[in-house]
Protein backbone atom coordinates (compact mmCIF):
# COMPACT_ATOMS: atom_id res chain seq x y z
CA UNK A 1 0.00 0.00 0.00
CA UNK A 2 2.80 2.40 0.98
CA UNK A 3 4.81 1.44 -2.12
CA UNK A 4 1.84 2.23 -4.36
CA UNK A 5 1.28 5.54 -2.59
CA UNK A 6 4.89 6.68 -2.87
CA UNK A 7 5.14 5.45 -6.48
CA UNK A 8 2.06 7.46 -7.37
CA UNK A 9 3.41 10.50 -5.54
CA UNK A 10 6.71 10.18 -7.43
CA UNK A 11 4.95 9.95 -10.80
CA UNK A 12 2.81 12.97 -9.92
CA UNK A 13 5.90 14.96 -8.91
CA UNK A 14 7.71 14.06 -12.13
CA UNK A 15 4.68 14.98 -14.21
CA UNK A 16 4.31 18.31 -12.42
CA UNK A 17 8.02 18.99 -12.87
CA UNK A 18 7.83 18.27 -16.59
CA UNK A 19 4.76 20.48 -16.96
CA UNK A 20 6.45 23.30 -15.06
CA UNK A 21 9.53 23.12 -17.26
CA UNK A 22 7.46 23.14 -20.46
CA UNK A 23 5.39 26.06 -19.18
CA UNK A 24 8.45 28.22 -18.57
CA UNK A 25 9.33 30.21 -21.69
CA UNK A 26 12.60 32.07 -21.45
CA UNK A 27 12.82 35.64 -22.70
CA UNK A 28 15.27 34.62 -25.41
CA UNK A 29 12.93 31.87 -26.62
CA UNK A 30 9.94 34.21 -26.65
CA UNK A 31 11.96 36.81 -28.54
CA UNK A 32 12.90 34.13 -31.07
CA UNK A 33 9.22 33.33 -31.67
CA UNK A 34 8.61 37.02 -32.38
CA UNK A 35 11.56 37.08 -34.79
CA UNK A 36 10.25 33.97 -36.56
CA UNK A 37 6.81 35.56 -36.90
CA UNK A 38 8.27 38.62 -38.61
CA UNK A 39 10.41 36.36 -40.77
CA UNK A 40 7.22 34.71 -42.09
CA UNK A 41 5.58 38.02 -43.03
CA UNK A 42 5.92 39.13 -46.67
CA UNK A 43 4.72 42.64 -46.03
CA UNK A 44 2.69 44.68 -43.61
CA UNK A 45 1.09 48.05 -43.08
CA UNK A 46 0.32 49.62 -39.73
CA UNK A 47 -0.52 52.92 -38.14
CA UNK A 48 2.47 54.40 -36.36
CA UNK A 49 2.75 57.04 -33.67
CA UNK A 50 6.13 58.42 -32.67
CA UNK A 51 6.96 60.38 -29.55
CA UNK A 52 10.50 61.76 -29.72
CA UNK A 53 11.30 63.90 -26.67
CA UNK A 54 7.71 65.15 -26.44
CA UNK A 55 7.51 65.79 -30.19
CA UNK A 56 4.59 63.71 -31.48
CA UNK A 57 4.27 62.40 -35.02
CA UNK A 58 1.86 59.99 -36.66
CA UNK A 59 1.31 58.27 -39.98
CA UNK A 60 1.33 54.93 -41.76
CA UNK A 61 4.29 52.57 -42.06
CA UNK A 62 4.70 50.09 -44.92
CA UNK A 63 7.22 47.24 -45.03
CA UNK A 64 8.10 44.69 -47.71
CA UNK A 65 10.68 41.95 -47.32
CA UNK A 66 13.58 41.97 -47.22
CA UNK A 67 14.23 45.61 -46.25
CA UNK A 68 11.86 48.10 -47.90
CA UNK A 69 10.41 50.60 -45.45
CA UNK A 70 8.28 53.70 -45.88
CA UNK A 71 6.50 56.06 -43.47
CA UNK A 72 3.94 58.54 -44.79
CA UNK A 73 3.19 61.06 -42.07
CA UNK A 74 -0.10 62.74 -41.33
CA UNK A 75 1.63 64.78 -38.62
CA UNK A 76 3.81 66.50 -39.80
CA UNK A 77 1.64 66.53 -42.89
CA UNK A 78 3.32 65.28 -46.10
CA UNK A 79 6.60 64.32 -44.40
CA UNK A 80 7.99 61.05 -45.80
CA UNK A 81 10.73 58.62 -44.85
CA UNK A 82 11.68 55.93 -47.39
CA UNK A 83 14.37 53.26 -47.28
CA UNK A 84 14.75 51.15 -50.43
CA UNK A 85 17.52 48.90 -49.20
CA UNK A 86 20.34 51.19 -50.31
CA UNK A 87 19.14 54.77 -50.03
CA UNK A 88 17.50 56.52 -47.09
CA UNK A 89 15.35 59.47 -48.20
CA UNK A 90 13.63 61.95 -45.90
CA UNK A 91 11.33 64.67 -47.22
CA UNK A 92 10.76 67.64 -44.91
CA UNK A 93 7.81 69.69 -46.22
CA UNK A 94 8.50 72.77 -44.06
CA UNK A 95 11.86 73.73 -45.59
CA UNK A 96 11.00 71.72 -48.75
CA UNK A 97 14.15 69.69 -48.32
CA UNK A 98 15.00 66.17 -49.50
CA UNK A 99 17.70 64.47 -47.44
CA UNK A 100 19.39 61.51 -49.11
CA UNK A 101 21.87 59.12 -47.55
CA UNK A 102 23.36 55.95 -48.98
CA UNK A 103 23.52 53.49 -46.10
CA UNK A 104 23.89 49.78 -45.48
CA UNK A 105 20.67 48.20 -44.25
CA UNK A 106 22.33 47.19 -40.97
CA UNK A 107 23.30 50.78 -40.22
CA UNK A 108 19.81 52.18 -40.74
CA UNK A 109 18.69 51.41 -37.20
CA UNK A 110 15.58 53.45 -36.46
CA UNK A 111 12.80 52.62 -34.08
CA UNK A 112 10.54 51.86 -37.01
CA UNK A 113 12.76 49.29 -38.66
CA UNK A 114 13.28 47.52 -35.36
CA UNK A 115 9.87 46.01 -36.16
CA UNK A 116 11.30 44.10 -39.13
CA UNK A 117 13.12 40.75 -39.46
CA UNK A 118 16.44 42.56 -39.99
CA UNK A 119 15.92 44.81 -36.99
CA UNK A 120 15.05 41.88 -34.75
CA UNK A 121 18.08 39.93 -35.97
CA UNK A 122 20.33 42.86 -35.11
CA UNK A 123 18.79 43.19 -31.67
CA UNK A 124 19.32 39.49 -31.01
CA UNK A 125 22.96 39.84 -32.01
CA UNK A 126 23.89 43.02 -30.19
CA UNK A 127 21.53 43.10 -27.19
CA UNK A 128 20.82 40.81 -24.25
CA UNK A 129 17.13 39.95 -23.81
CA UNK A 130 15.18 39.67 -20.56
CA UNK A 131 11.60 39.96 -19.36
CA UNK A 132 10.79 43.25 -17.68
CA UNK A 133 8.66 41.59 -14.99
CA UNK A 134 8.12 37.98 -16.08
CA UNK A 135 6.58 36.02 -18.93
CA UNK A 136 2.96 36.81 -18.05
CA UNK A 137 1.11 39.50 -19.97
CA UNK A 138 0.65 42.92 -18.38
CA UNK A 139 -1.31 46.02 -19.37
CA UNK A 140 0.34 48.21 -22.00
CA UNK A 141 -0.75 51.32 -20.10
CA UNK A 142 -2.59 51.63 -16.78
CA UNK A 143 -6.31 50.88 -17.23
CA UNK A 144 -5.84 50.35 -21.00
CA UNK A 145 -7.00 46.73 -20.89
CA UNK A 146 -4.53 45.97 -23.71
CA UNK A 147 -2.27 43.10 -22.70
CA UNK A 148 1.33 42.72 -23.82
CA UNK A 149 4.50 40.85 -22.92
CA UNK A 150 7.31 43.25 -22.02
CA UNK A 151 10.92 42.60 -22.96
CA UNK A 152 13.98 44.65 -22.01
CA UNK A 153 17.04 44.63 -24.25
CA UNK A 154 20.36 46.00 -23.03
CA UNK A 155 23.26 46.62 -25.39
CA UNK A 156 26.28 44.37 -25.14
CA UNK A 157 28.78 47.05 -26.16
CA UNK A 158 28.95 50.83 -26.22
CA UNK A 159 28.90 51.14 -30.01
CA UNK A 160 25.14 50.61 -30.32
CA UNK A 161 23.00 53.69 -30.87
CA UNK A 162 20.41 52.73 -28.25
CA UNK A 163 21.44 51.89 -24.70
CA UNK A 164 18.18 50.19 -23.83
CA UNK A 165 15.23 49.01 -25.91
CA UNK A 166 11.91 47.94 -24.41
CA UNK A 167 9.53 45.90 -26.55
CA UNK A 168 5.85 45.43 -25.82
CA UNK A 169 4.63 42.41 -27.79
CA UNK A 170 1.07 41.26 -28.47
CA UNK A 171 1.23 37.75 -26.96
CA UNK A 172 -1.09 35.93 -29.39
CA UNK A 173 -0.07 37.62 -32.64
CA UNK A 174 3.64 37.89 -31.72
CA UNK A 175 3.65 41.39 -33.22
CA UNK A 176 5.37 44.41 -31.73
CA UNK A 177 2.92 46.87 -30.24
CA UNK A 178 5.42 49.37 -28.85
CA UNK A 179 9.14 50.12 -29.03
CA UNK A 180 10.70 52.33 -26.37
CA UNK A 181 14.33 53.18 -27.10
CA UNK A 182 16.76 55.23 -25.04
CA UNK A 183 19.65 56.73 -26.98
CA UNK A 184 23.23 57.20 -25.82
CA UNK A 185 22.36 60.84 -25.08
CA UNK A 186 19.44 59.71 -22.87
CA UNK A 187 16.79 60.77 -25.38
CA UNK A 188 13.66 58.63 -25.33
CA UNK A 189 11.88 57.52 -28.52
CA UNK A 190 8.54 55.70 -28.39
CA UNK A 191 7.07 53.98 -31.46
CA UNK A 192 3.50 52.64 -31.27
CA UNK A 193 2.20 50.24 -33.94
CA UNK A 194 -1.53 49.60 -34.32
CA UNK A 195 -3.99 48.17 -36.88
CA UNK A 196 -1.59 45.78 -38.56
CA UNK A 197 -2.54 44.52 -42.03
CA UNK A 198 -0.38 41.55 -43.02
CA UNK A 199 0.54 40.17 -46.44
CA UNK A 200 -1.36 42.67 -48.58
CA UNK A 201 0.94 42.24 -51.63
CA UNK A 202 2.25 45.78 -51.36
CA UNK A 203 3.93 46.72 -54.68
CA UNK A 204 7.64 47.57 -54.50
CA UNK A 205 6.88 50.70 -56.53
CA UNK A 206 5.54 52.21 -53.32
CA UNK A 207 9.14 52.60 -52.20
CA UNK A 208 10.07 54.79 -55.16
CA UNK A 209 9.69 58.34 -53.93
CA UNK A 210 9.35 61.30 -56.29
CA UNK A 211 9.95 64.47 -54.31
CA UNK A 212 8.36 67.77 -55.32
CA UNK A 213 10.39 69.46 -58.05
CA UNK A 214 10.65 72.61 -55.93
CA UNK A 215 12.47 70.77 -53.10
CA UNK A 216 16.17 71.24 -52.45
CA UNK A 217 18.26 68.06 -52.35
CA UNK A 218 20.95 67.39 -49.76
CA UNK A 219 23.02 64.26 -50.29
CA UNK A 220 24.95 62.36 -47.62
CA UNK A 221 23.35 64.58 -44.99
CA UNK A 222 24.45 62.34 -42.13
CA UNK A 223 28.08 63.22 -42.79
CA UNK A 224 27.65 66.86 -43.76
CA UNK A 225 28.33 69.61 -41.22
Amino acid sequence: MNKCFFSGLLCLSLAFSAFSQSAILTASTFFQTVSEQYGSIKDYEANIQINANNTKMSGKVSFVRPNLLRIDFENPESQVIVFNGDLLTIYLPGPKAVLNQSVASESSSTGANLATPQGLALMSRYYSVAYESGQDSVELDPDSGEMVVRLVLNRKNASEGFKTIKLSVLPDLKLIRRVEAISTSDETFVFDFTNYALNQNIPVTRFIYDAPSSANNYNNFLFTE
